[in-house]
């Protein structure tokens, strides 16, 4: 409650608060569980706060080793600036470009030296660092903590510093780090930022959080028919989870969807609101619209199964042809049934039926693939 009535008091000087939320590029794309996160500086935004979204170029080459147990390999510079770019042009699909400050901590962090860092180091003990959850699981175990684990918090924390934040926001996952912002933060004599924690979202499999290095997310910048079918892809239990942390709609609206859920009403309609949802926040309602018939014409007509496997093929340069893809895929069991397959018409492509048997895919294509009436797969290369 002392860290409530921190934040009330605050909110009462009638002033902006500097809300900070960091992302390290790990990646180089945004997946809805992000936009958890994302949606709620939107919040402060609209309220006219000023939000800073810091993209960490230099706590990523440290690594985050938050509820891992097994020490994250950091990543190159130039996997950082490439992640780190499109992460600039992705989030202002959510937040007011003119209103969001874009921060990099290498700014503060390249700059600290090796000196800096000793004396950063000394304004936090190692007991202090066991005390976090997965270091303490992993020293009992005897599992490995590399000596630049232990920094990632200090890092992260010293951005609160340099940023003078109010308040932060992170996942549920963050609370150490986030924690440790505001005892750094009393060390620099600045007033302790209050801290947010928002839910982690599960991924598309209902168990480990969302992830692109696991498979289970939906990029924000997926394809539109891709978005939908992935969303319409999960349990109707986790449906209420995604619906709960992302859509837009009224608390009592999502009441009414249970009731009527409750009452009878198909799941599967109230999952069609919400995946038109998203596609229209990230592309438009003509995306949503097509993507909607898209589905509804593979799957509720049962040109397709609904439980679709998902393939990903290495691709070592070039475009592949689909007769490799089939096989590779486990459609078919050699490229001369493939090229059997294609010649009697038994080839479908996205719904379209091929007859070129000298088709080829380019990597980083994703298409759903089907050979006869039983065998199917959503294949992507590269």
């Amino acid at each position: 409650m002392l860290i409530e009535a921190e934040l009330i008091q605050k909110i009462k000087r009638g002033k902006p608060l500097r809300v900070k939320t960091g992302f390290d590029p790990t990646a180089p794309d945004l997946h809805l569980g992000h936009t958890v996160l994302i949606n709620k500086m939107r919040q402060f935004q609209d309220l006219g706060h000023h939000v800073m979204f810091l993209i960490g170029d230099f706590t990523g080459m440290i690594g985050d080793p938050s509820g891992r147990n097994v020490t994250r390999p950091p990543l190159t510079p130039d996997q950082i600036a490439a992640n780190a770019e499109t992460y600039k042009a992705q989030v202002f699909k959510i937040l007011d470009p003119d209103r969001t400050e874009i921060l990099f901590n290498s700014e503060w962090g390249n700059a600290l030296g090796s000196a800096g860092m000793i004396r950063l180091a000394a304004k936090y003990t190692v007991a202090r660092m066991l005390e976090r959850d997965d270091f303490a699981k992993r020293f009992k175990n005897s599992q490995p903590i590399s000596i630049h684990e232990l920094l990632y918090p200090l890092a992260q924390g010293y951005d609160s510093v340099m940023m003078h934040s109010d308040i932060e926001l992170g996942g549920t996952d963050q609370k150490f780090n986030l924690l440790v912002g505001r005892e750094l933060q009393r060390e620099y004599g600045q007033e302790p930022q209050c801290i947010l924690t928002t839910p982690l979202l599960e991924g598309l499999n209902g168990v480990e959080k969302m992830s692109k290095s696991l498979g289970n997310y939906v990029g924000i910048t997926e394809p539109p028919q891709e978005i939908f079918g992935k969303l319409m892809s999960i349990s109707d239990p986790l449906m209420w989870r995604y619906i709960e942390l992302l859509s837009f709609a009224s608390i009592e609206t999502i009441a009414g969807w249970r009731r009527e859920v409750e009452e009878g009403r198909n799941p599967r309609d109230i999952k069609v609101l919400f995946a038109r949802e998203i596609v229209e926040r990230f592309h438009s309602r003509a995306d949503a619209d097509r993507a909607q018939r898209d589905f509804e014409a593979r799957f509720q007509r049962h040109e397709l199964p609904q439980d679709l496997r998902e393939v990903r093929l290495p691709v070592a340069s070039g475009p592949m042809l689909l007769t490799q893809v089939l096989k590779q895929a486990g459609l078919t069991a050699s490229t001369s049934e493939a090229l059997r397959m294609i010649e009697q018409g038994g080839v479908k492509l996205d719904g379209e039926r091929v007859s070129d048997r000298n088709l080829s895919l380019s990597p980083g294509t994703t298409a759903v693939l089907q050979v006869g009436k039983r065998k199917a797969a959503r294949v992507t290369l590269g």
